[in-house]
């Protein structure tokens, strides 16, 4: 089946989450990523979903952080693939989707908890995380971080801050504009990522 990985609609947030309960269970909700982006929405244009047919099968999210020291950065994640499809390259082909975006938008660093040898091969490690912090417990070795452009984590210290737009101060969205929205974006062609 032919994937696509496309930006985020507001049709696909009951499959997302479906999807993370799946892939991270209760435990989700108590890590301290989650405080990062508790009550918030993603960075402008940065959510990611995969799709196969009408059905996501990943997700790939960026969130507005502040690393210590207030320099402005991303928190990926949590990146998660329905479990019949890992190991095809869905989850490597939304962070490679992630980072280039992130880049685009001209964005200095991206950081995550996560496994360093998946990481790693993106570029990921701990060389620049060593003095900063997440808000709660969480294991030292699994914060890590890319630079996208070079020195933008240099003399980061301190605890990571949530900086991104608040979602409980948001104006609620017009339905029917954003059904229509989500109608168009169907009709349009779908391409290979």
């Amino acid at each position: 089946m032919n994937m696509t990985i496309r930006h985020e609609r507001l049709s696909d947030v009951e499959a997302r989450e479906a999807l993370l309960d799946e892939a991270f269970g209760e435990a989700r909700a108590r890590k301290a990523s989650e405080r990062l982006r508790e009550d918030r929405l993603p960075a402008d244009g940065l959510a990611f979903v995969a799709v196969e047919g009408r059905r996501v099968t990943g997700t790939a999210r960026l969130w507005n952080i502040a690393c210590g020291n207030g320099a402005a950065a991303l928190l990926l994640g949590p990146v998660a693939v329905a479990a019949d499809r890992q190991g095809v390259g869905i989850g490597a082909a939304l962070v490679r989707r992630a980072i280039a975006c992130a880049r685009k938008r001209g964005y200095g660093a991206v950081v995550l908890v996560g496994d360093a040898p998946y990481y790693g091969r993106f570029g990921f490690s701990a060389e620049k995380t060593g003095a900063l912090w997440m808000p709660g417990p969480f294991e030292r070795h699994r914060l890590l971080a890319l630079e996208l452009k070079p020195g933008a984590l240099d003399g980061a210290r301190g605890m990571i801050a949530a900086t991104g737009r608040n979602a409980l101060m948001e104006p609620q969205p017009d339905l029917a504009a954003l059904v229509a929205q989500d109608r168009r974006a169907a009709r349009r062609p779908r391409h290979a990522a």
